[in-house]
């Protein structure tokens, strides 16, 4: 059964949560009132905007003020964000919280819309059982969980081009519901009351969604003492904790059976006793906890959205940063890298240019004075070679930033890397060597990616799928606030600039193109 739960009437809560995948992710369709386009990007974009971009009220409780936000609202969007709680009410059991209480609650959010709808019986019987225990503080968190289900859905209508793909492999559908974590629309779902929240909604929505590939826990704290804790029945170390917990669970599927739960009692004090336990081990290379603070203030962008990179870099150890020209992509990507470094000689830095090559890039023939005096060619390494080989022998992190990344012929330069890139730890013959190589996993690359230049077209397919991109325009969080927020630090009377560029930006209506 893998990961899945298997008490009485937890079918039903999988059940539910199949249906809305297939209606309102694989289609626009509800969830209550199948045949009725619901879940649509117009629909969502009016709940976003009612919801998660109003201020919120001072007085009353959550459900008053969500009132207050959608006042106004269509039925559908009325019946969307009841559709949307239903989906949140799916994972949690909460003492605090009956099951019929639930059920009222989605009940009168619905009511709202002013027409009669009732909610299938198989779908009211999906609400009881709940997959993960929360506390008290579940109500408080509401609006994050419902906003983070709503920004989620909208992204998803928006960018997904292979929504099969995605729904057919966990690591993707994975990959996506972090990169939506990176590029938040609502202010709500930025600030610091509600941005961690969200991380225990996204594991909700993983396990709801990948039932027989991620763990129905919802605290990354807990996941990842698991994954370091009982880190030595995983088959090798993996900076993502969610991996690392399927190898673990597959170990101990021969000795605990397979329909186990880590917080079983007996299993869960493995992992979460400290006086049971030895010190778990250090963080993987490059993944150190650190204090993202000191950087934030110095770029001017938020410590979630720096937190959201260094999420990208640990699980796939390359992404690259796009936009228009000015956005700061290079000037963030090297105050990044030395500060995760922690040393200014574990970061290079290359830039790429039409006559750039793979002899410049890796390894080639150069010209050279031989010995005897006379003009030779020698065998060089290229900067790529020169750091991956300072990092195989240190146990510290080290960067190589790729400036302009697209300028270059990157089927050419990149060569037999396309295979290293995506296969980290495994070897390959480089076509000047005699010896194997491999990229060593301390080593992480950050590219840089003008929009606005041509050259963007030969970014293929297969690059794209081996970095992880992360948008930097400025008229889009969080690149859109950085120049008020130096005026106002640095400059404050002439603030006025920012809000010229803004509009300027809204006449070039371009986002590749903007200042």
């Amino acid at each position: 059964m893998g990961s899945r739960k298997t008490e009485a009437g937890v079918e039903r809560t999988y059940y539910a949560a199949k249906q809305w995948v297939n209606r309102a992710l694989g289609d626009d369709n509800s969830l209550f009132t199948p045949g009725k386009a619901i879940w649509t990007p117009k629909a969502l974009e009016e709940v976003r905007a009612g919801f998660m971009e109003k201020p919120e009220p001072g007085e009353g409780n959550t459900f008053q003020k969500l009132e207050h936000q959608l006042a106004g609202s269509s039925p559908e969007a009325y019946q969307l964000a009841a559709e949307a709680l239903y989906f949140v009410y799916l994972t949690p059991h909460v003492p605090s919280i009956k099951d019929a209480t639930k059920l009222e609650r989605v009940r009168r959010v619905l009511g709202w819309s002013g027409q009669e709808i009732a909610i299938p019986d198989d779908l009211v019987a999906g609400l009881a059982p709940g997959i993960a225990t929360i506390g008290r503080a579940f109500t408080s968190g509401l609006p994050a969980y419902l906003g983070f289900i709503i920004e989620f859905a909208e992204q998803w209508k928006q960018t997904q081009d292979d929504i099969e793909g995605c729904l057919q492999d966990p690591w993707s559908f994975k990959r996506f519901a972090v990169e939506v974590s990176s590029r938040f629309r609502s202010a709500l779902l930025r600030s610091p009351n509600y941005a961690a929240k969200t991380i225990g909604q996204r594991h909700a929505l993983l396990h709801l969604v990948h039932p027989d590939t991620f763990e129905p826990i919802v605290s990354e704290r807990q996941k990842n003492r698991i994954s370091e804790r009982l880190g030595n029945y995983a088959t090798g170390s993996d900076a993502d904790a969610d991996r690392n917990i399927l190898q673990i669970r597959q170990a101990l599927e021969g000795e605990l059976g397979s329909d186990f739960q880590f917080h079983d009692k007996g299993i869960r004090e493995r992992w979460d006793s400290p006086g049971n336990q030895p010190p778990p081990p250090p963080p993987p290379i490059g993944l150190q906890a650190v204090d993202l603070q000191p950087l934030a203030d110095k770029t001017y962008l938020p410590v979630s959205f720096l937190e959201t990179i260094k999420e990208l870099l640990a699980e796939k150890r390359q992404v690259i940063f796009q936009g228009p020209p000015g956005t700061g992509k290079t000037y963030v990507a090297r105050e990044l890298a030395k500060f995760l470094a922690g040393s200014d000689d574990r970061v290079s830095l290359v830039q790429f240019h039409p006559s750039y090559a793979y002899e410049d890039f890796v390894q080639g023939f150069r010209p050279t004075l031989m010995d005897n005096g006379q003009a030779g060619f020698k065998l060089t390494d290229g900067p790529l070679l020169e750091i991956a080989e300072k990092a195989r022998n240190s146990d510290k992190p080290h960067y190589l930033i790729i400036d302009e990344i697209n300028r270059g012929n990157l089927a050419t330069v990149f060569g037999e890397l396309y295979f290293l890139l995506e296969y980290r730890g495994e070897k390959m013959r480089l076509q000047y060597s005699d010896k194997d190589f491999s990229l060593p996993k301390n080593l992480f690359i950050i590219g840089t990616m003008n929009t606005a230049d041509r050259s963007i077209a030969m970014v293929d397919l297969a690059l794209r799928r081996r970095f992880y991109f992360v948008e930097f325009h400025p008229e889009k969080w969080p690149v859109k606030s950085v120049l008020r927020r130096w005026l106002e630090n640095t400059a404050n009377d002439v603030e006025w600039v920012a809000a010229v560029v803004d509009k300027a930006n809204n006449l070039l209506d371009d986002s590749d193109a903007a200042i």
